[in-house]
């Protein structure tokens, strides 16, 4: 497969799919991932979307939803409500998700990403309901013929592997983000890309800087102004044989397309 790059859909804050289109043409890309939300929940219509991409030649690479009570405040605050941790929305995110298998199967989609949550390390009772409901969720997207694939971030690539691992889904991959490792403090990206490697799926190309102060986020940049090794990322990608999508995500700064365009050029120099 050869890899293709594109833009993530929510980076540009696109008003309508005709707004997103206009968006995505004027960073030059000609592909996206595509977040589905909007579309799930009626802001846009699914037809009128698809159309308006179509009409602007604009390939959708994969798709990406999030789940009913997520709050990225602070990192405490992600860690108890990210992913499908909730008791109090489970039931809604289930449902969610089962539309998005159905709706990512009728776009033609192979591939829909999210955060899984917070998986903890250690076994115990919440580790196994965590393993037990994402079973559950990659099972509906696998009766549709769709991949999924875990954002990284959240906890770190061991354990990440572990978790994959135990829920004995082999379709079930990792959307590799070099930027997450570090935003959330989880290790050195390049040492967890060899690790997952095996998994990786898709990547995203994002960077960021180191927190100063232990137990608060990170800081997100333009890529290649961040502590994200890029040719030794992309190094890795080489060698281990990953022909994966490239997506470009922002979700930071008031100038998006430039960001967009400078981490387009990140690529084409040094991938």
């Amino acid at each position: 497969m050869h890899s293709k790059l594109g833009v993530c859909s929510w980076s540009l804050q696109a008003s309508s799919p005709a707004d997103l289109c206009g968006r995505i043409a004027q960073t030059g890309l000609k592909a996206c991932q595509l977040a589905l939300d909007p579309l799930l929940e009626g802001q846009w219509g699914e037809i009128e979307t698809i159309n308006q991409l179509n009409s602007a030649d604009i390939e959708i690479l994969s798709g990406m939803i999030g789940f009913k009570g997520e709050d990225y405040t602070t990192l405490e605050t992600i860690k108890h409500t990210g992913g499908v941790r909730l008791d109090a929305h489970w039931e809604y995110n289930r449902t969610h998700a089962k539309h998005a298998a159905a709706m990512a199967q009728r776009l033609g989609l192979r591939l829909v990403t999210f955060h899984a949550g917070f998986i903890p390390h250690e076994a115990g009772r919440e580790r196994t309901l965590m393993i037990d409901r994402l079973r559950q969720v990659c099972d509906r997207f696998d009766d549709r013929g769709v991949r999924v694939g875990f954002e990284t971030g959240q906890e770190s690539a061991h354990t990440l592997l572990d978790a994959l691992n135990e829920l004995q889904r082999p379709h079930v991959g990792v959307n590799f983000d070099p930027a997450n490792m570090i935003l959330y403090a989880m290790g050195d990206p390049i040492a967890a890309l060899r690790e997952l490697s095996p998994r990786v799926v898709q990547v995203h190309v994002k960077d960021a800087v180191k927190t100063t102060t232990p137990g608060q986020w990170g800081s997100e940049v333009p890529a290649g102004t961040g502590q994200v090794d890029w040719k030794a990322f992309f190094g890795v990608l080489n060698e281990r044989g990953l022909s994966v999508n490239r997506l470009i995500e922002r979700e930071a700064g008031e100038s998006r397309v430039a960001d967009i365009k400078t981490a387009a050029a990140v690529v084409g120099r040094l991938a």
